[in-house]
């Protein structure tokens, strides 16, 4: 950046040092005439003056390239940065975060606001110089030749100074409005395409459409006002530069009859005033970046100065065996205040299989949750080989954790790189990936896609059915060969026989690890060591399949129903 500023400069120079030759020219033509000087003589002195006028505005422009190969490109190089820090950020937040802030608008800071703030450090801060080498090197050349001229000529500029001042404020304003709406504009049309299917079979495509003409109107109309304060803003800079032309040519005509200036200097003026027109004309162009760059680079201070509520910690530790104990955990969702789990005390030791059975929205899923750490605990603790689990690292933590969630997000890739997402490339074996897809039963139904392993997906698994994509999750999380395995309802798409399947499966993948079962279906948990009945976030049973059912309580009576279900299909 340093080196385009003195680039900017050096440009400047060259280009208003061309200028007087235009006087002496012009002079000199007069002088030809009165002094009846020849033709072929002043026909060599005006081939010179136009070299030298040549010369410089080649110097001018070859260093007004190399300036825009500095601060251009070091603007790129900004913003190739603040994006990858940007991104990397949004890697550490935690799950709360996204709970709280929606996706048009995240995404809307690390492209619409990021490339604000590059039109700011780029082309905005070159004019800036453009403009500031200029007036010092234009009006030094202007007082030299008549300080009463120029003065004259600089009459309105700090009237366009006060003008600008107050237009910035609006323009800020106005501007701040515009990406904020225009962050819900990216959030309706991003979860208009994620959920087609749904507006389809609801057949709401005319209410969607409808929607996003009324968000689209409202960007418009806070767009207009916003380009309407910028529109009456150039002509009235306009009429101040040509406020300064017409002084130039009446008080230069008259200061040139009185013989205190040469004709030359009056043309030498007009094009001194004309070298400025662009940069004053340019002077609303750039407050106006200035004022949207500096509102995107709030937008972006406030995500960056986001810190984590999930704090890892740095200090080496051991390798996790898989023991897990839970001691009066209480915990409390953050946004919504639903209280999900309440005093909760149990414990998994390493490569036995405890079962979590429970109806929907009795906190099954936040154990999972929590036993990865994507939330912390309210009150009481999680142990993990009789370590409390906030002081072991979160990358050390979860890399020893297989997890298949209840709801399935895969990615628009091939079904090779869906189900070895968990392991890292150099590791990744065909072999391996085809294990694990037998494993979670979809091997066969990979094998009947036409380009079997190499099947795009599509956006979140939009391809697939829901039990295939359950299955491609298992497989992915089996794949990683991890200490303790997580599985949260993760059958729930699957008809009983391909569960029977994956579960005798499970099985053998699963001897010596430490694993958790999470479902609302008694087929799935009826064979694991221990198992645990909760409700409404507390432990109402616990022990082994036939232990409950002979306890006639809460697990007999679902076990019940659901053996009735069964007979009634």
């Amino acid at each position: 950046m340093l080196l385009g500023v003195l680039f900017v400069g050096i440009s400047n120079y060259f280009a208003v040092t061309a200028v007087p030759y235009i006087r002496l020219t012009i002079d000199y033509l007069k002088t030809v005439k009165e002094q009846g000087i020849s033709t072929e003589e002043s026909y060599h002195q005006l081939l010179i003056y136009g070299l030298y006028m040549l010369g410089y505005a080649l110097l001018s422009g070859f260093f007004l390239f190399l300036m825009r190969q500095t601060i251009i490109v070091m603007s790129r190089l900004i913003e190739y940065d603040l994006k990858n820090e940007m991104y990397a950020h949004y890697q550490k937040l935690d799950t709360a975060f996204y709970k709280r802030n929606n996706t048009g608008d995240m995404m809307n800071r690390i492209s619409e606001d990021v490339g604000r703030v590059r039109m700011y450090i780029g082309p905005a801060i070159m004019y800036i110089f453009n403009t500031s080498f200029l007036f010092m090197f234009t009006i030094t050349e202007m007082i030299s030749v008549d300080i009463k001229l120029t003065l004259f000529v600089l009459i309105p500029l700090p009237l366009l100074a006060v003008s600008i001042y107050y237009v910035s404020n609006t323009i800020n304003k106005k501007s701040t409005k515009v990406q904020e709406q225009l962050s819900g504009i990216t959030t309706h049309t991003q979860e208009a395409f994620s959920g087609i299917r749904v507006l389809k079979a609801f057949g709401r495509e005319s209410k969607s459409i409808t929607d996003f003409e009324k968000q689209s109107n409202s960007y418009k109309n806070l767009t207009m006002g916003l380009i309407k304060v910028e529109s009456l803003f150039q002509p009235f800079m306009i009429l101040l530069i040509g406020l300064s032309t017409l002084f130039t040519i009446y008080i230069g005509g008259m200061q040139a009859i009185e013989g205190k200036i040469t004709y030359g200097n009056i043309a030498e003026f007009i094009v001194y005033v004309n070298r400025l027109t662009w940069p004053i004309a340019s002077l609303g162009w750039v407050t106006s970046l200035i004022q949207r760059a500096a509102a995107s680079q709030t937008r972006i201070n406030e995500f960056l100065h986001t810190t984590p509520e999930i704090i890892s910690q740095t200090a080496p530790t051991e390798a996790i065996k898989g023991d897990i104990e839970f001691k009066n955990v209480t915990f409390v969702y953050p946004d919504s205040g639903i209280k999900a789990l309440s005093n909760v005390s149990f414990t998994l030791p390493k490569g036995k299989t405890l079962a979590i059975l429970g109806r929907t929205g009795s906190g099954k899923s936040t154990l999972a949750n929590l036993i990865c750490r994507l939330y912390d605990v309210d009150s009481g603790e999680i142990l993990i080989d009789g370590k409390n689990i906030k002081n072991i690292p979160i990358a050390a933590l979860r890399s020893q954790i297989g997890y298949a969630p209840q709801e399935v997000i895969l990615f628009s890739d091939t079904i090779t790189h869906n189900i070895a997402f968990s392991i890292d490339e150099e590791i990744q074996k065909e072999d391996t990936i085809i294990q694990a897809a037998k494993d979670a039963a979809i091997y066969a139904n990979i094998m009947s896609f036409k380009d079997q392993f190499e099947t795009i997906v599509g956006e979140r698994g939009i391809t697939l059915s829901g039990g295939q994509k359950q299955r491609i999750s298992i497989a992915r999380a089996i794949i990683k060969q991890p200490q303790i395995m997580i599985f949260d309802d993760c059958l729930s798409a699957v008809d009983t026989e391909t569960e029977e399947e994956i579960l005798s499966n499970l099985k053998k993948v699963m001897r010596g690890k430490t694993s958790l079962i999470i479902s609302h279906r008694i087929s799935t948990v009826k064979n694991s060591d221990n198992i645990i009945v909760i409700d409404k976030g507390e432990i109402v049973e616990t022990g082994s399949h036939q232990q409950l059912i002979e306890k006639q309580g809460a697990y007999f009576e679902l076990h019940k129903m659901q053996l009735l279900e069964e007979e009634v299909r």
